[in-house]
């Protein structure tokens, strides 16, 4: 049987360094991105958002939550600076996952 090919969208560093490893920390890696992927598709609870986030629905995905969110646009002279829910702009659709350890959000549009 011949060794399979790497996905083409594996990075070339471990496209390369996987197939020299032995079985046993191969099997280690599969447990490890395993629990990374648990990890990453986890929903991100609704006190873990930011208080102007409204959850909408987990993402299609599967990683992560889609909210509706009013957000200041960084003018301090602009009304939205007073930290009002009435005076921020939006609602705007994000989606906020797991990455790296911390919570991130992505923008996503106008609902």
């Amino acid at each position: 049987m011949e060794q399979p090919s790497p996905p083409t969208s594996l990075p070339k560093y471990l496209a390369e360094g996987i197939p020299k490893q032995n079985v046993e920390t191969l099997r280690d890696v599969r447990k490890y991105v395993d629990i990374l992927i648990e990890y990453r598709e986890q929903p991100v609870e609704a006190d873990e958002l930011p208080d102007s986030a409204q959850p909408v629905d987990r993402d299609n995905n599967g990683m992560g939550t889609v909210v509706k969110e009013k957000v200041k646009c960084g003018d301090e002279t602009c009304k939205c600076a007073s930290g009002n829910l009435g005076d921020m702009h939006g609602p705007y659709l994000y989606r906020y996952y797991r990455e790296g350890g911390k919570l991130t959000s992505e923008y996503l549009g106008k609902p």
